[in-house]
Protein backbone atom coordinates (compact mmCIF):
# COMPACT_ATOMS: atom_id res chain seq x y z
CA UNK A 1 0.00 0.00 0.00
CA UNK A 2 1.30 3.50 -0.82
CA UNK A 3 1.95 6.10 1.86
CA UNK A 4 -0.59 8.48 0.31
CA UNK A 5 -3.46 6.10 1.05
CA UNK A 6 -5.65 6.43 4.10
CA UNK A 7 -4.03 4.38 6.91
CA UNK A 8 -7.43 3.12 8.06
CA UNK A 9 -7.71 1.33 4.70
CA UNK A 10 -4.92 -1.01 5.79
CA UNK A 11 -6.66 -1.70 9.10
CA UNK A 12 -9.95 -2.55 7.38
CA UNK A 13 -8.17 -4.67 4.76
CA UNK A 14 -6.34 -6.62 7.47
CA UNK A 15 -9.41 -7.22 9.61
CA UNK A 16 -11.68 -8.04 6.66
CA UNK A 17 -10.26 -11.55 6.48
CA UNK A 18 -10.85 -12.09 10.18
CA UNK A 19 -14.52 -11.31 9.69
CA UNK A 20 -14.88 -13.46 6.57
CA UNK A 21 -14.48 -10.78 3.90
CA UNK A 22 -11.83 -10.44 1.20
CA UNK A 23 -8.99 -7.93 1.47
CA UNK A 24 -10.29 -5.88 -1.51
CA UNK A 25 -13.71 -5.75 0.17
CA UNK A 26 -12.04 -4.36 3.29
CA UNK A 27 -10.15 -1.78 1.25
CA UNK A 28 -13.27 -0.69 -0.64
CA UNK A 29 -15.30 -0.60 2.54
CA UNK A 30 -12.73 1.67 4.21
CA UNK A 31 -12.83 4.05 1.24
CA UNK A 32 -16.63 4.13 1.27
CA UNK A 33 -16.87 4.48 5.04
CA UNK A 34 -14.38 7.36 5.18
CA UNK A 35 -15.58 9.18 2.08
CA UNK A 36 -17.29 12.55 2.52
CA UNK A 37 -19.41 11.89 -0.58
CA UNK A 38 -20.65 8.50 -1.74
CA UNK A 39 -18.10 7.14 -4.24
CA UNK A 40 -18.87 5.24 -7.43
CA UNK A 41 -16.89 2.20 -8.57
CA UNK A 42 -14.59 4.36 -10.70
CA UNK A 43 -13.80 6.52 -7.66
CA UNK A 44 -12.93 3.40 -5.69
CA UNK A 45 -10.59 2.15 -8.42
CA UNK A 46 -8.68 5.45 -8.20
CA UNK A 47 -8.77 5.71 -4.38
CA UNK A 48 -7.93 2.12 -3.50
CA UNK A 49 -5.64 1.37 -6.42
CA UNK A 50 -7.04 -2.03 -7.35
CA UNK A 51 -8.51 -3.21 -10.65
CA UNK A 52 -12.06 -2.51 -11.72
CA UNK A 53 -12.91 -6.22 -11.60
CA UNK A 54 -11.63 -6.48 -8.00
CA UNK A 55 -13.68 -3.42 -7.05
CA UNK A 56 -16.80 -4.89 -8.68
CA UNK A 57 -16.33 -8.21 -6.89
CA UNK A 58 -15.68 -6.45 -3.58
CA UNK A 59 -18.81 -4.31 -3.97
CA UNK A 60 -20.95 -7.39 -4.65
CA UNK A 61 -19.50 -8.98 -1.53
CA UNK A 62 -20.15 -5.87 0.58
CA UNK A 63 -23.74 -5.56 -0.70
CA UNK A 64 -24.37 -9.26 -0.06
CA UNK A 65 -23.18 -8.82 3.53
CA UNK A 66 -25.43 -5.77 3.95
CA UNK A 67 -22.46 -3.50 4.69
CA UNK A 68 -23.04 -1.00 1.88
CA UNK A 69 -26.08 0.53 0.24
CA UNK A 70 -26.45 1.68 -3.34
CA UNK A 71 -27.57 5.20 -4.20
CA UNK A 72 -28.44 6.58 -7.60
CA UNK A 73 -28.45 10.24 -8.61
CA UNK A 74 -31.25 11.42 -10.91
CA UNK A 75 -30.05 11.38 -14.52
CA UNK A 76 -26.88 9.48 -13.64
CA UNK A 77 -26.50 5.81 -14.49
CA UNK A 78 -23.68 5.26 -11.99
CA UNK A 79 -24.21 3.57 -8.67
CA UNK A 80 -22.83 5.32 -5.60
CA UNK A 81 -22.09 3.50 -2.38
CA UNK A 82 -22.64 4.39 1.27
CA UNK A 83 -21.99 2.60 4.54
CA UNK A 84 -23.36 3.15 8.04
CA UNK A 85 -21.16 5.63 9.89
CA UNK A 86 -21.72 4.03 13.31
CA UNK A 87 -19.11 1.32 14.02
CA UNK A 88 -21.57 -0.41 16.37
CA UNK A 89 -24.04 -0.80 13.48
CA UNK A 90 -21.24 -2.37 11.46
CA UNK A 91 -20.40 -4.76 14.27
CA UNK A 92 -24.04 -5.81 14.52
CA UNK A 93 -24.20 -6.52 10.80
CA UNK A 94 -20.96 -8.50 10.92
CA UNK A 95 -22.10 -10.56 13.92
CA UNK A 96 -25.47 -11.42 12.39
CA UNK A 97 -23.85 -12.39 9.08
CA UNK A 98 -21.17 -14.55 10.72
CA UNK A 99 -23.86 -16.33 12.71
CA UNK A 100 -25.88 -16.92 9.54
CA UNK A 101 -22.95 -17.88 7.30
CA UNK A 102 -20.67 -19.83 9.62
CA UNK A 103 -22.24 -20.86 12.91
CA UNK A 104 -25.70 -21.91 11.70
CA UNK A 105 -24.39 -24.23 8.94
CA UNK A 106 -22.02 -25.91 11.41
CA UNK A 107 -24.95 -26.39 13.80
CA UNK A 108 -27.03 -27.88 10.99
CA UNK A 109 -24.27 -30.36 10.11
CA UNK A 110 -24.02 -31.39 13.76
CA UNK A 111 -27.82 -31.72 14.01
CA UNK A 112 -27.64 -34.25 11.18
CA UNK A 113 -25.50 -36.47 13.42
CA UNK A 114 -28.42 -37.24 15.72
CA UNK A 115 -27.07 -40.65 16.74
CA UNK A 116 -23.95 -39.12 18.40
CA UNK A 117 -24.75 -37.52 21.80
CA UNK A 118 -21.56 -35.44 21.73
CA UNK A 119 -22.53 -34.02 18.36
CA UNK A 120 -26.00 -33.21 19.73
CA UNK A 121 -24.46 -31.34 22.68
CA UNK A 122 -22.14 -29.46 20.36
CA UNK A 123 -25.04 -28.64 18.04
CA UNK A 124 -26.98 -27.25 21.00
CA UNK A 125 -24.03 -25.03 21.94
CA UNK A 126 -23.58 -23.87 18.33
CA UNK A 127 -27.30 -23.09 18.15
CA UNK A 128 -27.11 -21.03 21.32
CA UNK A 129 -24.08 -19.17 19.95
CA UNK A 130 -25.80 -18.49 16.63
CA UNK A 131 -28.94 -17.24 18.39
CA UNK A 132 -26.87 -15.01 20.69
CA UNK A 133 -24.85 -13.54 17.80
CA UNK A 134 -27.96 -12.97 15.69
CA UNK A 135 -29.72 -11.40 18.66
CA UNK A 136 -26.84 -9.00 19.23
CA UNK A 137 -26.71 -8.30 15.52
CA UNK A 138 -30.37 -7.33 15.49
CA UNK A 139 -30.03 -4.78 18.31
CA UNK A 140 -29.89 -1.10 17.49
CA UNK A 141 -26.32 0.25 17.73
CA UNK A 142 -26.73 1.89 21.15
CA UNK A 143 -28.27 -1.26 22.65
CA UNK A 144 -25.47 -3.36 21.13
CA UNK A 145 -22.90 -1.02 22.63
CA UNK A 146 -24.56 -1.33 26.04
CA UNK A 147 -24.85 -5.13 25.74
CA UNK A 148 -21.18 -5.51 24.91
CA UNK A 149 -20.08 -2.94 27.46
CA UNK A 150 -19.02 0.04 25.40
CA UNK A 151 -18.22 3.44 26.90
CA UNK A 152 -21.85 4.45 27.45
CA UNK A 153 -22.57 1.18 29.25
CA UNK A 154 -19.50 1.64 31.42
CA UNK A 155 -20.57 5.19 32.29
CA UNK A 156 -24.10 4.04 33.12
CA UNK A 157 -22.77 1.14 35.20
CA UNK A 158 -20.54 3.49 37.19
CA UNK A 159 -23.48 5.81 37.86
CA UNK A 160 -25.54 2.88 39.14
CA UNK A 161 -22.80 1.79 41.50
CA UNK A 162 -22.66 5.27 43.03
CA UNK A 163 -26.42 5.30 43.57
CA UNK A 164 -26.28 1.81 45.09
CA UNK A 165 -23.56 2.94 47.50
CA UNK A 166 -25.64 5.97 48.53
CA UNK A 167 -28.65 3.76 49.20
CA UNK A 168 -26.56 1.45 51.35
CA UNK A 169 -25.25 4.37 53.41
CA UNK A 170 -28.76 5.77 53.98
CA UNK A 171 -30.33 2.40 54.77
Amino acid sequence: MQDSRDPIEGVFAEFAGRFGLSRPAGQCFAAIWRSAEAPCADDLVRQVGISRSNVSTALKELRHWGLVSVLRAPGDRKEYFTAPADPWALLGTLMAERARRDIAPARDRLDAMADDPRAADLAEMMGALADWMEGLGNLDPSALRAAIGGKEAADAGGARKKKDKKKKKKG
